[in-house]
């Protein structure tokens, strides 16, 4: 094979796209601006970093984020290899070490003889067979570019990430661990409010400063509701957070089964269990305020921010529009796009756009039928939300299921039907990898 493969993004789904072409023997070249430059919301120079949050949501198959990444693992996925081995405690969700999951997968990225990592910005659309993945924090100029060429202009939301303490500065007389209805093990450390401390909280959020955004920015802001500040969820009414990040259900203190009016729970950041962020914290308050309404979390009066919430612009074309389910460009067959750009909302979402796009190049860069999954997988499924060319107001999508086609069975119980729909996704996927040579790494 002579010509080669262009990958524009080294994010999730860049590097699916890319070590998916290359074990199929596509030569790869991997562009990643940084660390000659970086987003507003990327710190690290390695491949695959992780930004808003650690964990990679649930991993029971009765989990629709669940199915999708073991119908990921069936596939070989590189990212699901390295979170399987920089896991850490979460009960049953799937969460990384985020510095150990990137340099595994730099690592084995840069290593492959198939593939080249360059690391300089592209602020236009290569020749050739190419596959964007810049992700929904793509530069300006590329963006323009790609605006461009669809014919149209991108559309915008805004995105945020949650703070990060250090461990060691959270008050254990005043917090429990505990999970959920004591499912799994008790990986989480909750912090309980009372009814008054609760109140005295929600006021302070919702008068607090908020970090500036750009003027032309702040007129077509659209906040996506699977990543909302929390102080933007306040403002919907006082008891909004009870019903999200705050929710006090199924979480008794262990020891004296006192239930409290809020809870908010931390999850660990990293394997040496020295670093917790604070679940659904995403925010934009000012540092500053930050530091002084967070404090006000019992358990985290003395708590040491190591990091701040951000917020950021995000990024994605109108994929219905102009997106094939091979993930193709309709009028532009041999560029595709792969990742949050599509529309495909979340880190599990983005490696499954990304790996199907890397598949897809390599056959047409082969001359051979480009495929799509079947719709009754979780990849299938998600491809063809993104793609479906009757939604009119498109929004980015977290898999769920609720774009999975319904049983003609009817099962009361929610995680019996789940398990059923999701045992027949695994079993479809299985024979689709079994007919398909390219999904099982050989050409």
């Amino acid at each position: 094979m002579n010509e080669k493969i262009t990958v524009v993004g080294g994010g999730l789904a860049g590097v699916e796209a890319a070590y998916a072409a290359a074990r199929l023997g596509a030569k790869v070249t991997l562009y990643e601006m940084k660390p000659k430059k970086y987003s507003p919301a990327h710190h690290s120079d390695m491949l695959a970093e992780l930004v808003c949050s650690n964990s990679l949501k649930g991993n029971r198959i009765s989990n629709a984020c669940g199915l999708l990444k073991e119908e990921l693992r069936l596939l070989g996925s590189l990212c699901m290899e390295s979170a399987e081995l920089s896991r850490v405690p979460a009960g049953d969700a799937l969460a990384v070490d985020r510095d150990k999951f990137s340099a595994y997968i730099t690592e084995k990225i840069k290593n492959h003889p198939n593939i080249t990592v360059v690391s300089e910005e592209i602020t236009e659309i290569p020749d050739g067979v190419c596959i964007v993945a810049t992700g929904p924090l793509t530069s300006e100029p590329l963006a323009k570019e790609i605006a461009k060429l669809l014919g149209e202009e991108s559309l915008y939301f805004f995105d945020a990430a949650a703070p990060v303490v250090a461990k060691d500065s959270i008050d254990m007389s005043v917090c429990y661990k505990m999970a959920r209805y004591g499912k799994g093990s008790a990986d989480y450390i909750n912090c309980p409010f009372t009814k008054e401390q609760y109140d005295a909280f929600y006021q302070e959020l919702i008068s607090a400063k908020l970090a500036p955004l750009h003027l032309e920015e702040e007129k077509k802001i659209k906040v996506f509701e699977g990543c909302m500040p929390v102080e933007v969820m306040a403002k919907r009414g006082e008891k909004t957070l009870l019903f999200g990040p705050m929710k006090p259900v199924g979480l008794p203190d262990p020891v004296t089964n006192k239930e409290y009016h809020a809870v908010v729970q931390l999850r660990q950041e990293n394997t040496e269990d020295t670093m917790y962020n604070l679940v659904g914290f995403q925010t934009n308050l000012t540092f500053p305020e930050q530091k002084r309404i967070f404090s006000m979390i019992p358990g985290l009066e003395h708590a040491e921010f190591l990091r701040y919430g951000v917020m950021h612009r995000n990024t994605y074309i109108n994929a219905p529009k102009n997106l094939l389910p091979t993930n193709q460009v309709k009028r532009h067959p041999n560029l595709f796009f792969a990742g949050q750009m599509t529309g495909v909302e979340g880190y599990v979402e983005s490696m499954a756009s990304g790996f199907l796009a890397g598949v897809n190049a390599y056959l047409y860069l082969s001359g051979k039928e480009l495929i799509t999954f079947p719709r009754e997988t979780a990849f299938g499924s998600l491809l063809s939300y993104i793609t479906d060319e009757t939604i009119e107001n498109f929004q980015p999508m977290n898999m769920n299921f609720g774009i999975l086609p319904k049983l003609d069975e009817r099962i009361k119980s929610k995680q019996e039907r789940y398990e059923k729909i999701a045992n027949i996704a695994l079993e479809k996927m299985k024979t689709f990898i079994m007919e398909n040579n390219c999904l099982k790494g050989e050409v």
